[in-house]
């Protein structure tokens, strides 16, 4: 069992230390932070903007409610007998609009990335080629300054054998 738990332990060490599972954790904690900075955007900046339009009320988005029911309260306690029931488009505008500016930024740090990595591997495709192409103009150049090869002689015909035979055969014979 203890060996169990060592192979478990160095299994999810390898797995924690992995870069894409940090990168993934970085990713969250990042995304976090950068949804505070869009909601703020909105809430902050783009709903009070949207309020100077003429029939958008005092609480921007909070004029586009529609309510199904009011809310029932006892005239002699003041306690409230059942909810007011409301749809509030104006909280579904907010969110659409702080998802969509969320997109976009991220969009735009994509679109970015990208094309860094785009450049860096054109950049290392251009040196990789400018290299093998000096490497092949040095074996060109070195093949060009070795010696050329003894040219071979051409291989003797039928009839310069047979002669060279006869000759031999007749100095035998002289001898």
């Amino acid at each position: 069992m203890a060996k169990e738990k060592k192979g478990f332990w160095k299994e999810f060490k390898e797995f924690i230390t992995r870069g894409n599972v940090l990168d993934m954790a970085v990713g969250i904690i990042v995304g976090g932070a950068f949804t505070a900075i869009i909601t703020a955007l909105v809430n902050n900046i783009l709903t009070p903007l949207l309020q100077m339009i003429p029939g958008m009320g005092e609480d921007g988005f909070g004029a586009l409610q529609v309510v199904l029911r009011s809310a029932a309260v006892d005239p002699t306690t003041g306690a409230v007998l059942s909810e007011a029931v409301v749809l509030d488009f104006g909280v579904v505008i907010s969110a659409i609009i702080s998802f969509l500016l969320t997109a976009f930024v991220l969009f735009l740090i994509v679109r970015t990335v990208n094309r860094i990595r785009r450049r860096a591997e054109e950049v290392k495709a251009k040196k990789e080629a400018e290299e093998a192409a000096k490497k092949e103009a040095e074996e060109v150049a070195a093949k060009a300054a070795e010696p050329a090869p003894e040219p071979v002689p051409p291989a003797p015909t039928t009839e310069e054998l047979l002669a060279q035979i006869r000759d031999l055969l007749a100095r035998q014979n002289k001898e």
